[in-house]
């Protein structure tokens, strides 16, 4: 069964979170988190998705303006992918953004994963891009 929950910075979960993400987002790029790179998200909204008490996704929702919300970080468990997780957790987190006044969902969306917002949704703004050595691609949404 799946949940949804708010992690608090620098807690268990929090430490759970940065495991899970490096895993899927960093290691395969050759990548690591730096202390000053995790500092930065110590007012966001972090969320994480659990499946029988077990991290099995989470993503980050970082204000940009006073209507806009970006999700970070989202990442899903190798082994959890292809069941929905994703989805679900985005339905979570735009709903959370929702809540708290936002009107606009925006994101840098890897090129691999941007099949998965169009169907949820998500328009690209603008060309491709590269960031942390891929191609991405900014994607958005109305609320």
């Amino acid at each position: 069964m799946l949940s949804f929950r708010f992690i608090e910075y620098g807690s268990a979960a929090y430490q759970d979170m940065v495991t899970l993400r490096d895993i899927v987002l960093r290691k395969p790029l050759g990548l690591t988190y730096t202390e000053e790179y995790l500092q930065k998200e110590i007012n966001d909204q972090l969320l994480g998705c659990y499946t029988n008490e077990s991290l099995s996704g989470c993503c980050i929702l970082t204000p940009f303006n006073d209507t806009t919300v970006q999700l970070r970080q989202m990442a899903v468990d190798n082994a959890s992918q292809g069941q929905g997780i994703g989805r679900q957790l985005i339905l979570f987190a735009e709903q959370q953004a929702k809540n708290n006044g936002f009107t606009h969902l925006m994101m840098h969306a890897r090129k691999e994963a941007k099949g998965f917002y169009e169907k949820l949704g998500y328009s690209v703004k603008g060309a491709e891009f590269e960031e942390v050595g891929i191609p991405h691609y900014e994607m958005s949404k109305e609320l």
